[in-house]
């Protein structure tokens, strides 16, 4: 598959990268319950295809932890090259920026 590299998320990319974010490492099935509760009804093999996608991309790194797969974040600044950031976006990316140099410092 060919490397798709782009510093814009679709809609559902970003929701995903914000799980990502606020929960940490995460695998699909996790992904999957936390979609859940937040009202996502998405199937198990559309949360694999976007993660896939989201790899693919350079947004996401990934381990094999047993016989499944744990994603991480990979990225936070290329939101900042997103033109249309929803209300309040900017804010949650300069909290994400200040929780990650607490945890650094």
């Amino acid at each position: 598959m060919a490397n798709r590299k782009t510093s814009t998320f679709t809609e559902v990319e970003l929701e995903f990268m914000q799980l990502l974010w606020d929960l940490g490492e995460m695998s699909p099935d996790e992904m999957l319950q936390a979609l859940h509760g937040k009202g996502r009804r998405l199937a198990d093999g559309s949360v694999r295809k976007i993660l896939s996608i989201l790899l693919d991309k350079g947004h996401v790194t990934r381990k094999r932890d047993g016989r499944t797969y744990r994603y991480q974040a990979e990225v936070a600044a290329s939101l900042l090259d997103t033109r249309d950031l929803k209300a309040g976006a900017l804010d949650e990316i300069k909290k994400l920026i200040a929780e990650k140099e607490a945890k650094e410092g």
